[in-house]
């Protein structure tokens, strides 16, 4: 793996891809900065050699340029985070930005205008691509959130730098903590799969039965196993066309000697609300009109045994509603026990979307081992596809 450590860039212009796509209030302000913060140690690696760095992203999903998603709105905050005077220019090519990065001196920062401004850089073309490679002698990728986007600036810009290609630390951080899991992950392997869909989890599933040796799954899926199962599940969510493949996993499991934990208990409501009526009742023996929202307190003690047995935990998906507080508790419950289970030395990666929201909201994200910056790239990981941003530069 090609990573910053291989090379000096003294005196050497660094184009590097990163992911502020960050979150902002009605006055533009940053809301969670974490995206920005991950990027640093790779920009002050760059510039501590005695090189410069240009940094590109994108900004939400802008139709052709509108000011809302302009990357100036986080220019004071990236300067502010670097610790570093940063400039910024109003487009990501062209003259003025190409002027500005020519006269970029070592130790330097430019900020490119928001990507996605141009349709080309989703389009992943390649004229778009080699305008971009023009500004900087070295390419580094370190935007693991866009790594399975074949955009121009994540996977076609590499074939411009075919010698001088390079994974930032961020990124290396990525890749690293999935091999932990899925290659060479210290037994017993557990992987946590919560969220409302099995639909969204299958690929996943599939894939991993392979590497692990327990299985969790909680969350609004549950009550597609349970349904499948004969169980009676009330209102709660299932996907009974799905029901057939929540048979078929458990078989799969099965044979190959994974231990699958569904709960035995929920929390259930009356509807769909925080301040709704709720009872705990078996995970088979919902009545109609009542719906389970979190799981129950024999599940919780149940999953923490499970969890302080394995050496190396995947979580990916909530236990419950947490969003709402009455339905919380079970997402806070297993984020202590993982948090215990990483004290006593077992690796925990968190990833997608749900969990990572979970883990910062309860104060988690420094009591695992690894929190992941990428949704849907963590998730293709998982699924064991090659993604593109990545492919490019190993090839």
């Amino acid at each position: 793996m090609k990573t910053l450590n291989d090379f000096n860039f003294k005196d050497k212009k660094a184009l590097i891809r990163v992911d502020f796509n960050v979150p902002l209030d009605d006055e533009f302000t940053v809301t969670d900065d974490s995206r920005i913060v991950a990027a640093k140690p790779t920009i002050l690696k760059i510039l501590e050699d005695g090189g410069s760095c240009i940094l590109m992203s994108h900004l939400g999903r802008p139709k052709g340029f509108q000011s809302e998603f302009s990357l100036k709105h986080i220019h004071a905050k990236v300067e502010d985070i670097i610790g570093v005077k940063t400039m910024f220019v109003n487009n990501s090519i062209g003259g003025e930005a190409q002027a500005a990065a020519d006269n970029l001196k070592p130790g330097e920062i430019l900020l490119l205008e928001n990507l996605r401004f141009h349709p080309e850089e989703e389009a992943g073309d390649k004229g778009f691509a080699e305008a971009l490679s023009k500004l900087a002698d070295v390419f580094v990728n370190d935007a693991f959130g866009t790594a399975h986007r074949a955009h121009a600036s994540t996977a076609i810009i590499a074939d411009f730098f075919p010698e001088r290609k390079y994974f930032g630390y961020l990124m290396e951080q990525e890749i690293e903590s999935i091999k932990k899991v899925m290659e060479n992950g210290e037994k017993p392997v557990l992987a946590i799969l919560g969220g409302a869909k099995v639909s969204s989890k299958i690929t996943i599933i599939e894939n991993i039965l392979d590497k692990v040796d327990h299985l969790i799954i909680g969350g609004g899926m549950t009550f597609t196993f349970v349904k499948a199962q004969g169980g009676k599940i009330g209102d709660s969510i299932c996907e009974d066309d799905k029901m057939e493949l929540a048979l078929e996993i458990l078989k799969k499991a099965k044979e190959k000697n994974v231990e699958v934990h569904l709960p035995v208990d929920v929390v259930a409501a009356d509807a769909f609300s925080n301040d709704a009526k709720t009872q705990v009742l078996k995970v088979s023996e919902i009545p109609d009109g009542w719906q389970g929202l979190d799981a129950g307190p024999q599940t919780i003690e149940n999953f923490h045994e499970v969890v302080l047995e394995c050496k190396t935990i995947l979580w990916n998906g909530p236990l419950g509603v947490f969003e709402m507080e009455n339905f919380a508790k079970g997402t806070i419950e297993l984020g202590k026990s993982i948090a215990e289970a990483t004290k006593k030395g077992a690796f925990s990666l968190v990833g997608g979307g749900d969990s990572v929201a979970a883990v910062k909201e309860f104060g988690f994200e420094d009591k695992v081992s690894y929190v992941s910056t990428g949704g849907g790239a963590m998730l293709e990981s998982l699924e064991g596809k090659s993604l593109p941003g990545i492919a490019a530069i190993m090839k």
